[in-house]
């Protein structure tokens, strides 16, 4: 793959590794790093005689803020669901099999990981198994954007229920997967164009130069 293509290519996959891997970091250990939230206005009781203000739903575990400014987190955990209810006494649920698919993220971002590490090869067999890496992460990552729409989608029609649809908003996670997906693809198809044009100089370099007989150095231009 020429150093044209070469170059373009690593850095979307590296990028779009960085944003995947943060993105797959996300709550409790990054509560900035969301996928969907509400603003509840402090209208939502929680444990005790708290109130909560936020909510965030993450990868790992959903956060919510209490009306003193802390934040609190679930346990830590592969698929999991709450339950809330509003000053009105209505009670909404948000499944686990809402949650479960969030975790193709990280998935997603071991196997751009992977291809990032393919990319660096200048050998056409790896490169055009770096192309296909390439795109089979994006595939991933167009799945997991499927996956936050879904429960963005679900999550803010239950927020309406109790009266927050309007305070519903995609968060940082939502868009970072956006703009990891578009990188993978670009990835992907640079990858594509640096193997073709790597196909075709080598082509031209190994093609057989016409011989020329003793007489031809005498023959008329």
């Amino acid at each position: 793959m020429s150093r044209t293509f070469c170059i373009p290519a690593i850095f979307f996959l590296f990028s779009a590794f960085v944003l995947l891997f943060i993105v797959s970091i996300s709550l409790p250990y990054l509560t900035a790093m969301d996928i969907t939230r509400v603003n509840t206005n402090g209208t939502v009781p929680v444990a005790g005689d708290q109130t909560m203000t936020q909510l965030r739903l993450g990868i790992w575990s959903y956060c919510y803020t209490i009306l003193d400014g802390n934040t609190v987190c679930s346990n830590t955990g592969h698929g999991y669901s709450l339950t809330l209810q509003n000053s009105a006494n209505t009670t909404v649920n948000i499944a686990s099999s809402w949650t479960l698919g969030l975790a193709v993220h990280p998935v997603a971002c071991g196997i751009s990981f992977g291809a990032l590490l393919l990319s660096f090869s200048q050998h056409i067999t790896i490169t055009l198994l770096a192309s296909l890496v390439s795109f089979l992460a994006a595939t991933l990552t167009v799945i997991a954007f499927a996956i936050d729409i879904a429960l963005y989608a679900y999550f803010k029609n239950q927020m309406g229920q109790l009266g927050f649809g309007g305070n519903t908003i995609t968060g940082p996670g939502f868009w970072l997967t956006f703009a990891a997906m578009i990188l993978l693809f670009l990835a992907g198809f640079t990858v594509c164009c640096g193997r073709r044009r790597g196909r075709m100089s080598s082509a031209t370099s190994s093609a057989p130069s016409p011989k020329t007989g003793f007489f031809a150095k005498f023959r008329r231009n």
